[in-house]
């Protein structure tokens, strides 16, 4: 049988974002959607490729806010659609040390503007219901019961199977090396020939400028490479879902962790801390002062989830200076769109996925995207202000 050449529609790069597009991609085109990955599929070396990532209605500005309320509906689709539970309640907690950005007025208010409830606590209210913490008496404490986590790795392998059941191609080892528009198609050079599609969405992350500024320019992104951390907790109970809840530590600097899933213990993380690398020039050796802050965090805030490591990874995290992201059409094209996450939006990748499908067949998205547009002045300055705290 010969391969399928041509297609209404191409999404390349199946991370989190683009197995998300790819999939409402295939629910879309009448002729046929492509996916197209650079490595194996369920590949370590990106973003998204995780045991688990957050899921929170908290966020510093109302735009996410309601993003955030249209991701947990397209989550409930696809966890219908698909017979698998993909989003775990575990409540969240933003927890504000002495020296913490400030922001709580601005997460107050966002989720305030958008009706969503929450509560604040002193550190010891906190610690009464959570014992699983040790916080000094400066750090106040927001919890919100509808956060959680979303398997990640599932995820992403579900919307690539659904894709695939609704007649979607997925090709991966195939590195896209040019894309150029030919008689009204957009034509993909690979590692495994050439493909041509109708619309293109691109969701490449730390590879994105390889290929934007073959159809636009570049943008600012800043690439950086972060570690993980999986505890064989002590207290392995008291860490599981039904008993910990995700949270997020807004200080300087910025720690997150999650309970024990799919790993026998806690995990935590450092919000852009790690050294600036690009896709291709990034180590997949974890740095051992980097662990050492992790491990000293655990000890002295959360002793009991503390113990041996299971695993240590490394991950990329991809960032525009604003960290806002970017859900936009290419300046200059109908029928192009291009997703860049800001390495914060795993927990938008359906919502995310279903608006750059929108966008390159409508010129529109169902939810508002337009904070995130690609011509925003920050994006192409030299020597852009840069803000990586969400």
């Amino acid at each position: 049988m010969t391969e399928r050449r041509e297609f209404e529609v191409a999404v390349v790069g199946l991370g989190g974002l683009g197995s998300g597009a790819v999939y409402w991609a295939a629910k879309r085109a009448d002729s046929g959607a492509l996916g197209v990955e650079r490595f194996e599929l369920g590949h370590e070396r990106g973003a998204s490729q995780d045991h688990s990532r957050i899921i929170r209605l908290s966020y510093h500005a109302p735009a996410y806010v309601r993003f955030a309320k249209d991701s947990y509906r397209a989550w409930a689709e696809l966890e219908e659609e698909s017979g698998e539970r993909l989003v775990i309640g575990t409540g969240g907690l933003d927890l504000y040390p002495e020296d913490a950005h400030g922001w709580m007025d601005d997460y107050s208010e966002s989720l305030d503007e958008v009706g969503i409830a929450y509560e604040w606590m002193d550190a010891a209210g906190a610690m009464r219901r959570w014992p699983q913490w040790g916080l000094s008496r400066d750090v106040k404490v927001m919890y919100q019961e509808a956060s959680g986590l979303v398997a990640a790795a599932r995820a992403n392998a579900t919307h690539r199977r659904l894709a695939e059941s609704l007649g979607a191609t997925l090709v991966d080892r195939a590195r896209v090396t040019e894309v150029r528009e030919a008689g009204g198609m957009y034509e993909l050079e690979t590692e495994r020939g050439t493909y041509r599609a109708e619309r293109l969405i691109l969701t490449a992350d730390a590879w994105t400028n390889e290929l934007l500024e073959q159809l636009w320019r570049r943008i600012n992104l800043t690439v950086t490479q972060e570690q993980v951390a999986y505890y064989a907790s002590q207290d392995l109970d008291g860490f599981g879902p039904e008993r910990f809840p995700i949270w997020i530590w807004m200080g300087v600097p910025s720690f997150y962790g999650l309970p024990a899933f799919g790993e026998a213990g806690a995990k935590i993380g450092l919000d852009a801390a790690g050294p600036e690398v690009t896709g291709d020039t990034r180590s997949l050796e974890p740095d051992p002062g980097y662990t050492a802050t992790l491990d000293a965090f655990m000890r002295e805030h959360l002793p009991g989830g503390f113990g041996p490591h299971i695993a240590v990874k490394t991950c990329l995290y991809t960032m525009t200076p604003d960290r806002d992201f970017v859900i936009d059409l290419v300046p200059g094209h109908e029928h192009a769109a291009v997703g860049q996450g800001a390495a914060h939006a795993f927990k938008f990748a359906g919502v995310f996925g279903r608006s750059l499908v929108e966008l390159v067949f409508d010129g529109k998205a169902e939810s508002d995207v337009s904070p995130w547009s690609i011509d925003r002045e920050v994006l192409t300055m030299e020597d852009p202000p840069t803000s990586f705290h969400v």
